[in-house]
């Protein structure tokens, strides 16, 4: 692995077919624009998580349990990480900088862990200091219970709101059928925290006898995207369907999101998990995607390198190995765009404090999309 020369990769973005369903509407294009697919860092596995540091460097995951630092052209391994999980989906996922980290110092981590009783592991949420090329200080904040060896759906993404509080995500770990639905169980569910992993008073089900008091939202499958919105602030978050019904939502407290009892998907050999897709008490999600590109990282434009996407949504794809853009109208897709079509397994999606967009593709490296 080792910082690539500037010319690596050109490509036109692509601005194919509108991917019209569920009642999209075309909208005026802006000409072609030419890109820079700018390599950052190349050869990376699994690139999960990206923070960018105040001095210009890079600090990324990968999800085999490594953590990495690009700083001038080098890349150094930071060490001191906790004991980390890898299965399936589960290893060294999300990296988030606390809001005043240039004040205090702390960085957050999500990964699996093998910590608790049981065989196996579930996914834990932490907090640490960066001192040289190691972690210190470190902090368990969080841990999902219980154990299991299902290598499926450990979430998880992390991401503070505007009023310093940290949300995260544990997906419902392969236990579809008791966890997402239960608010006494980890999985499934949206979580919000202190930045310190004390549980905020006005939590919703703080009061609730035997509850997981971190809940802030259930009902989910498995999400892997998580953003506040730069106008709003509110917390939006997408997650994987089965095959179809990928979701977008706006995370609200207390809110029930309906995996399994209302879903557009279908178990992956064909039969049906529901004949619902809608109930009362249950919310719809803001877009579904049918057929599944399995979401993964998104990310809200506002930055002036790309005016003609302020507001828009990107979110990368795994199945289909492209950039997906959403424009949106009052919370409402109306338009989607394929972008970097091919180019690989879209895992995370980033603006940068430089007003650039970053993505990690599974294989290949880290890159930024420069408008030539």
């Amino acid at each position: 692995m080792k910082k690539s020369a500037l010319l690596p990769y050109f490509f036109v973005v692509l601005l194919t077919s509108s991917c019209a369903q569920n009642g999209d509407k075309g909208v005026n294009l802006p000409e072609k624009n030419l890109f820079t697919l700018e390599s950052i860092v190349d050869g990376v596995q699994n690139p999960w998580g990206m923070a960018f540091l105040s001095d210009g460097s890079l600090l990324f995951t990968e999800k085999r349990g490594k953590l990495l630092l690009f700083k001038s052209g080098e890349l150094t391994e930071i060490e001191g990480l906790p004991d980390i999980y890898v299965r399936g989906q589960g290893g060294l996922m999300d990296i988030e900088l606390h809001p005043n980290y240039n004040e205090n110092g702390w960085l957050y981590l999500s990964y699996s862990s093998k910590k608790g009783g049981g065989t196996g592991g579930n996914t834990a949420i932490m907090r640490a200091k960066l001192n040289g090329n190691q972690l210190i200080e470190k902090q368990l904040l969080y841990k999902g219970v219980p154990n299991t060896t299902k290598g499926q759906h450990f979430g998880s993404r992390l991401e503070f709101d505007k009023d310093g509080f940290l949300y995260f995500s544990i997906g419902d770990r392969g236990n579809r059928n008791v966890n997402p639905q239960d608010i006494t169980r980890d999985g499934g569910k949206i979580y919000r925290i202190k930045d310190n992993g004390d549980i905020p008073s006005d939590n919703p089900f703080i009061d609730k006898k035997g509850a997981k008091t971190a809940i802030f939202s259930y009902g989910h499958r498995n999400p892997q995207g998580l953003i506040k919105h730069p106008v709003t602030g509110e917390i939006w978050e997408h997650e994987h369907g089965p095959r179809g019904g990928d979701e977008i939502n706006i995370v609200q407290k207390g809110k029930n999101y309906g995996w399994p009892v209302i879903t557009y998907g279908i178990n992956y050999i064909g039969t049906k998990i529901t004949d619902e897709t809608e109930r009362p008490g249950m919310e719809q999600p803001i877009y579904q995607w049918t057929p599944s590109i399995a979401p993964c990282g998104m990310t809200f434009v506002s930055s002036d390198k790309y005016p003609e996407w302020n507001g828009n949504l990107l979110v990368g794809s795994l199945s289909f190995q492209y950039l997906e853009r959403l424009v949106l109208d009052d919370n409402t897709v109306v338009y989607r765009e394929k972008l970097l079509d091919g180019m690989g397994r879209l895992r995370n999606v980033k603006q940068g404090p430089d007003g650039y967009i970053y993505v990690g593709i599974e294989g290949k490296g880290i890159f930024k999309l420069v408008p030539k």
